[in-house]
């Protein structure tokens, strides 16, 4: 005896939820690193930067976006290979969240940071 599923509804829920090939978080940490690299640049007034052309500038945001990104995902993965289980602090309420914020942000961000940076060195240098 053959089951067939006379239930349509059941199949197109399972042709729907297919992932989206690109992650929203990685959609999300390249905005920032777009934003960043374009903040870093307009608001640097060190003489490498002014002295550069537009489209050295425009290079060195399209690189540091890249490369920011990069380390963002970088600093994920490195999140999730060494994030504790348990979090033991004697700073009490506050000690707890700055731990768990940390955790949750902290790498992404210290990568983010250092990839733009690097990213736009290397153009403008």
């Amino acid at each position: 005896m053959e089951y067939q599923n006379d239930n349509k509804q059941d199949s197109a829920v399972e042709s729907t939820s297919e992932e989206p090939p690109i992650s929203p978080a990685t959609i999300g940490w390249g905005l920032a690193a777009i934003v960043l690299s374009i903040f870093l640049l307009v608001f640097n007034s060190s003489p490498l930067v002014l002295g550069a052309s537009f489209l050295g500038k425009l290079m060195a945001v399209i690189l540091g976006s890249v490369f920011g990104l990069a380390g963002a995902l970088l600093g994920d993965a490195l999140r999730k290979f060494a994030r504790p289980d348990a979090v033991f602090t004697q700073g009490g309420m506050l000690g707890l969240v700055w731990v768990k914020v940390f955790w949750a942000i902290g790498p992404q961000v210290i990568g983010l940071i250092a990839g733009v940076l690097i990213g736009s060195a290397i153009v403008l240098s």
